[in-house]
């Protein structure tokens, strides 16, 4: 009889490690436009969003998060309250002014090798403003390496809003600079809020560059959620159109992708839903 209460707790203790083993290897990245701390969003303030911002990315277990917006106070808000790290510099100097493309993650859960940031222009190695673009963009990067040793890159973006040879633009200059940043050919994460349909060059451009997939195309659990990412915090209406991507590229599976639609009260977190894939290694 104790030998079998042996055996059993042996065999309880290997199907334990196991789940344990398998949930590690599974990643949950999202990119989520967080909204500005605008003074002129009464009824949706950052003070008011900032815990079920933080509340959302808790609970789905998201350990990567690009975020788009976000001032320096907000990004230092969502590292302190989610005890993430961040990397990322204001897009105005390069250091802390202006809007941040930023990427916090766990570090718990991932190491940062490597990270930088450039500017959507053609002179993407300073601050600048390109195209016909009406504001400074920039594409924020990271290397890291997760517990089970996986080496991988995390791209960030936020696209013009105005310019659409900027849009264009922007997605040959990601392509080639994650080319020559690369060099390794490690499985690379790409996300933001491109601003763009499915049906405008610059998602299509990267659609068809190659090796280049749709995270929610290629979801092994079909896509969830709504069919538009922007609802600029209107409650009675689901938006249309999908301007907020996740793209992968290498031996990555896509298990699930899902357009967030988590609320308060009637209320969102942001004015756009945040997109989340949960990935694995193949």
């Amino acid at each position: 009889m104790k030998l079998k209460s042996i055996i059993l707790c042996l065999f309880l203790a290997f199907v334990s490690a196991s789940a344990s083993i398998a949930q590690s290897n599974k990643h949950q990245i999202a990119t989520f436009n967080i909204r500005w701390d605008n003074p002129g969003d009464e009824g949706n303030l950052w003070k008011d969003r900032l815990h079920h911002v933080v509340s959302l990315i808790q609970f789905h277990q998201i350990g990567i998060v690009g975020i788009q917006e976000g001032l320096i106070h907000q990004v230092k808000q969502l590292e302190s309250n989610l005890e993430f790290d961040y990397i990322g510099v204001g897009r105005d100097d390069g250091e802390e002014k202006g809007e941040f493309s930023a990427i916090l993650f766990d570090p718990q859960r991932y190491q940062l090798l490597n990270h930088g940031t450039f500017w959507l222009s053609p002179t993407p190695e300073r601050p600048s403003k390109g195209w016909d673009a009406a504001l400074n963009r920039v594409c924020t990067w990271g290397k890291f390496k997760d517990q089970s040793g996986k080496a991988f890159y995390v791209f960030n973006i936020h696209y013009d809003h105005i310019g659409q040879q900027a849009r264009e633009e922007s997605s040959k200059l990601v392509l080639k600079q994650i080319n020559a940043i690369n060099q390794e050919k490690l499985p690379v994460i790409w996300m933001g809020d491109f601003n763009v349909t499915l049906d405008n060059p610059a998602y299509t451009t990267i659609a068809s560059a190659s090796g280049w997939k749709d995270a929610r195309l290629i979801s092994e659990i079909p896509a969830y959620g709504p069919a538009g990412t922007f609802t600029g915090f209107d409650w009675d209406k689901m938006p249309d159109g999908i301007i907020d991507h996740i793209f992968v590229n290498g031996p990555i599976k896509v298990i699930r992708h899902g357009i967030l639609t988590d609320n308060y009260g009637k209320k969102y977190p942001s004015d756009h839903f945040p997109v989340m894939a949960e990935i694995q290694w193949k």
